[in-house]
């Protein structure tokens, strides 16, 4: 099982050097350490950012900062059972 607050802090990290406001998922990944390829990992949870990306139903955009978007991506992964 995952780790809801670990993955919340990894997903923050990894999206906090985003030039927000962000209209589009190609926004965030400049900021990602290792590109689409971003891992995140929690437990039996493990998805890259382009799996994570092909995963949700392609947001809300825009987001203001980087909580809205972690909170819109959390609720996603729960809706879905990925989490």
């Amino acid at each position: 099982m995952a780790d809801e607050d670990e993955l919340r802090e990894q997903f923050t990290e990894a999206f906090e050097g985003a030039d927000y406001p962000i209209s589009s998922p190609m926004d965030l990944v400049p900021a990602l350490p290792n590109g689409p390829g971003t891992k995140f990992e929690s437990g039996d949870f493990s998805m890259t950012a382009m799996e994570l990306n092909t995963k949700l139903s392609g947001g809300d955009f825009p987001y203001e900062n980087v909580d809205s978007f972690v909170d819109d991506v959390m609720e996603q992964l729960k809706e879905k059972d990925e989490i």
